[in-house]
């Protein structure tokens, strides 16, 4: 491996393909699958980040949704289950629009990070991919785990 410390900046993919939050869900499926990608950041008419729709925010248009267990006691119905949880998995399930299915607590990351702290980062928080946005929170890039081991692979032999 190289001495110095890569940044995000040397890995990242500039520009990355966006979608906003009124994308209708089949073209973001056909750009996803088009591009062999595994999500999108969402964003603004001004290029803020507002989310990402990935693979995991899709799956659950085939996989449907389960019911919260209940029991009923004396005509009450008691939810063994947060039934808010239902409520968000079904939004998702019967999504129509990007905005409906998206993952809207997303992990960011700065052009200016060492690759070795945002690698920390998305395997800390499991994700697999970071929007590199600027100090407005634009997003200027996006940072994979295939760019990382793409990386890795490429500076194996220094």
């Amino acid at each position: 491996m190289p001495s110095v410390d890569p940044l995000v900046s040397d890995i990242m993919t500039p520009d990355p393909l966006v979608v906003s939050p009124s994308t209708p869900l089949g073209e973001a499926i056909q750009l996803i699958a088009k591009n062999r990608i595994s999500g999108l950041p969402v964003v603004d008419e001004n290029r803020h980040l507002v989310g990402v729709i990935s693979e995991a925010d899709l799956m659950w248009q085939e996989t449907g949704i389960k019911p919260p267990a209940y029991i009923m006691l004396l005509d009450s119905v008691i939810y063994l289950e947060n039934p808010a949880t239902y409520d968000r998995e079904l939004h998702k399930a019967l999504g129509q629009t990007v905005g409906e299915v998206m993952t809207k607590d997303v992990t960011t990351t700065s052009s200016n990070k060492s690759l070795r702290e945002a690698a920390r980062v998305m395997h800390e928080k499991d994700v697999h991919r970071l929007p590199v946005v600027d100090k407005d929170k634009n997003v200027i890039g996006i940072l994979t785990r295939g760019d990382i081991v793409r990386h890795m692979a490429a500076n194996q032999d220094q």
